[in-house]
């Protein structure tokens, strides 16, 4: 496998070790996960550099609230304000809760959701400032906690269902369905922005071409006549059209088909 991708790879399990341990990670850590690509004392400390920018502690806790705004930071307290109610629950009684759960306790799906809740807060927190507001995270993150209780709950039904492993096990099944919920997020925003930064581009290239067409006539053009005089394909100028809802201001046309 190239080693670029390698490499991009290990970093990227290096930052979910990370977030799994509250956004800290040992040093002798980094280095046992790069042991592999021999990397220089120099390209270490890039990678050290790296995880820092990101607020990865390093043999410490990282900053949670780094990288928050302020509207964040209202919206997480009034999030916990409204849960504040909410019994704080032992890694044991979570352990009974998902027990009672496999059961068929339907009470148990409750209590086992709502003891999970602010530590959905507590791993949205480790992806704030990465291109996604926080009340998106922690709302995509209480919907894959409600999913992986109903996960538990079938099951209990029926043996050999998606989840099989013990009780004590269901706790971290839960936390790390939350927390690729919140990458997931994260991806499907960077994609969606890449896929609007190339429709404004194929736009402005358009509204451009004919912005300098439409000055040499003073007047609006044609699509026809720009592809024309521009070499531009008719179905470019058509889509960059429909793309920018026929609001391409020096571009005559009188249908919107």
């Amino acid at each position: 496998m190239n080693q670029e991708i390698v490499f991009a790879q290990t970093l990227e399990k290096v930052r979910r070790l990370a977030r799994e341990q509250g956004n800290s990670i040992r040093e002798e850590q980094v280095r046992e996960s790069f042991a592999g690509l021999e990397l220089g004392e120099a390209q270490m400390e890039m990678v050290f550099d790296y995880l820092r920018k990101h607020n990865v502690g390093i043999g410490e806790p990282g900053d949670q609230d780094a990288f928050m705004t302020e509207e964040e930071r209202d919206y997480l307290q009034m999030y916990l304000d409204e849960i504040e109610g909410l019994p704080v629950c032992s890694d044991g009684q979570r352990t009974a809760y998902a027990m009672s759960v496999m059961a068929g306790d339907r009470a148990a799906r409750q209590q086992l959701t709502e003891s999970f809740l602010r530590e959905v807060a507590d791993i949205a927190r480790l992806y704030a400032g990465q291109g996604v507001p926080l009340e998106d995270l922690i709302g995509e993150g209480n919907v894959a906690l409600a999913v992986g209780v109903e996960i538990l709950a079938q099951t209990g039904q029926a043996p050999g269902g998606s989840f099989d492993g013990k009780p004590s096990e269901a706790c971290g099944m839960l936390a790390r369905r939350v927390m690729d919920a919140c990458e997931e997020c994260i991806r499907e925003r960077a994609h969606q922005e890449k896929n609007d930064k190339r429709i404004a581009d194929r736009v402005n290239r358009v509204a451009d071409k004919a912005g300098q067409l439409s000055e040499e006539l003073r007047r609006k053009v044609t699509p026809e006549e720009l592809s024309q005089e521009t070499g531009l394909s008719g179905k470019a100028i058509r889509d960059a059209m429909r793309l920018s809802g026929f609001k391409i201001e020096d571009i005559e046309t009188d249908s919107k088909a």
